[in-house]
């Protein structure tokens, strides 16, 4: 699986992005997901994750209430709506890919595209 993340780029606080993810190679519907991110001098996160069939779905505490995931199998994507953005949400955000749902380290994930920078400013 190929995974080209987009959406990224500068705003202010409390303020949106939507990110993107789009998928190509197999059947994306196969596969769970997740939205990363990193920050300058700190480990990958998990932001939040969604099943194949999204029934279930997981967020980080940080971001609870303010990001939605969500996916479009017959589109081959999934998406981040991120809303009231703060300036601690800056970092570069990763989609990934995995076969079960469940996992939130990133070195349990098998697929990785190439991330998009979120800039929030204050």
């Amino acid at each position: 699986v190929q995974l080209q993340a987009s959406g990224g780029g500068l705003v202010q606080a409390g303020g949106s992005l939507r990110l993107s993810c789009a998928a190509s190679g197999r059947p994306f519907s196969s596969y769970a997901a997740g939205w990363f991110r990193q920050a300058p001098g700190k480990e990958r996160e998990i932001v939040a994750a969604i099943s194949w069939s999204d029934r279930n779905i997981y967020y980080e505490d940080s971001v609870k209430g303010r990001f939605t995931i969500s996916r479009d199998n017959a589109k081959n994507a999934i998406y981040l709506q991120m809303n009231s953005l703060k300036p601690e949400d800056t970092a570069v955000y990763y989609c990934a890919a995995v076969i079960w749902y469940g996992k939130n380290w990133p070195q349990e994930y098998d697929f990785w595209g190439q991330g998009t920078q979120v800039t929030v400013s204050s």
